[in-house]
């Protein structure tokens, strides 16, 4: 396990990162947390699940959720793209049902930059995009010894870092003070 977890994270400003894994929306809400002011949540229309709004009140506002639902992966990228170019929300984070090729990743990351706002692509594994900042791994952690009540308690992997070194942490989101927290894992 790395200490520096937040070397890494709150996510690099004006960068597409990328997030895969079972947790992906408790990372992605938890990235939403730590930018503030507004997200843009982008998806296609076909896709049966959304987030609840009220699931995510532990992480951040609801109100300030803006959801987009598009007709093609394609017609998302144009959104998510538009959305990071103009830069009016810290956060725009996209639902990705196939593989990123490089010229479209790239676009993206040209679009955060310009904007200097940051994305977040939710992938599949196998799907990452070699334009991805950085791609982190997060799955949930059966914790015996703390509330069974609380499932906050995960395992964030990163897999891939253009600017630093890779690293495994175990979380858990303190609703209270919506703070992340890096916790030692079970029996250490």
């Amino acid at each position: 396990m790395s200490a520096d977890l937040f070397s890494s994270f709150p996510l690099r400003k004006a960068r597409v990162h990328e997030v895969l894994g079972p947790a992906a929306v408790s990372f992605a809400a938890v990235t939403a947390a730590q930018a503030g002011a507004g997200l843009l949540w982008v998806r296609e229309g076909w896709r049966g699940e959304m987030p609840n709004p009220v699931g995510l009140s532990p992480y951040f506002d609801p109100s300030t959720l803006l959801v987009a639902q598009v007709k093609t992966q394609a017609d998302g990228l144009a959104v998510m793209e538009e959305a990071l170019r103009d830069g009016a929300l810290p956060l725009v984070v996209i639902e990705l049902g196939q593989p990123l090729g490089l010229t479209p990743g790239r676009r993206l990351q040209l679009a955060a930059q310009a904007g200097q706002s940051t994305g977040l692509c939710l992938i599949s594994d196998g799907m990452g995009s070699n334009a991805a900042e950085t791609r982190w791994q997060c799955a949930p952690v059966f914790d015996p010894v703390f509330d069974p009540g609380d499932s906050t308690l995960q395992r964030w992997d990163l897999i891939k870092n253009k600017s630093g070194t890779l690293g495994a942490w175990h979380v858990r989101w303190d609703t209270a003070s919506r703070r992340l927290r890096m916790v030692s894992p079970a029996g250490k």
